[in-house]
């Protein structure tokens, strides 16, 4: 993917998409997958992981991706803010469902997989608790600076109970799968594609990775995003990862560029 930088991008109209450049992030993989399927063109902008990125702070408040900033409204960091706004610029079918409650639902499922103490929240504080034990327990030690662990809340107890988090998310969206799979739904909620969807799609490669030939990730991630405890493994169930790959394959871009 090309990229330009925060400060060709900040006098720019339009909607500017700050992403981890070279990196699959999941929230930046929904992002831009939320937009794609809503049919909305982005310029994109490069975040570099674990660094400073002072002008971004600069220009949007936050250090990290995804940011999604449209002509001169406010930037928009969260999930939810992204998908409205992804629901407002676009057009074709809504990521939405129509009813009230079927959005409350949409939302609900989806904030298990994108929000705090959700499946990428505990996934990721799952992998720093397998680099701070293989770092002897100190933190300093691992590949990550302190500051990931404060912004992400990678407390001691926290890290701790992160892959019994994980694995009861993923027994909860396996098992509505199989639910809506006996009442002759395909989909995670409700009987058309919904960005519980895609934000699952894009969340369940931290947990297992598309192929090399459809995601070339760099090796170093892979193989964490390809780690874990027996129990969390366990959870690669084929429902799951046939359910990804029906995303991936029907409504969204491959091979993934990033």
């Amino acid at each position: 993917m090309e990229y330009i930088s925060c400060a060709q991008a900040r006098p720019m109209a339009g909607l500017r998409l700050v992403l981890s450049a070279g990196s699959p992030g999941p929230w930046g993989e929904a992002a831009k997958s939320i937009f794609y399927a809503r049919g909305v063109g982005f310029v994109a902008v490069a975040q570099n992981s674990l660094a400073d990125n002072d002008e971004l702070f600069a220009w949007t408040g936050t250090r990290n991706a995804p940011v999604a900033v449209y002509d001169d409204e406010k930037p928009r960091h969260s999930w939810l803010d992204i998908l409205f706004l992804a629901e407002r610029l676009g057009s074709g079918p809504s990521l939405l469902p129509a009813t009230r409650e079927g959005q409350a639902e949409c939302v609900g499922v989806s904030h298990q997989i994108c929000g705090e103490d959700g499946l990428g929240w505990n996934r990721r504080l799952d992998i720093f608790n397998m680099l701070v034990a293989q770092a002897g327990g100190d933190p300093t030690k691992t590949m990550l600076p302190l500051r990931a662990f404060k912004d992400y809340g990678g407390t001691t107890d926290a890290m701790a109970a992160s892959t019994g988090r994980l694995i009861a998310i993923l027994s909860m969206l396996d098992t509505r799968l199989q639910r809506q799979k006996a009442a002759g739904s395909r989909y995670l909620v409700g009987d058309a594609l919904t960005a519980t969807d895609i934000h699952f799609a894009a969340f369940f490669g931290m947990i297992d990775p598309l192929p090399h030939d459809l995601n070339p990730m760099p090796d170093h991630l892979r193989m964490l995003y390809s780690s874990g405890s027996p129990g969390l493994r366990a959870m690669v169930t084929p429902e799951l990862r046939a359910h990804r790959d029906f995303v991936y394959r029907d409504y969204l871009r491959l091979p993934m560029d990033f």
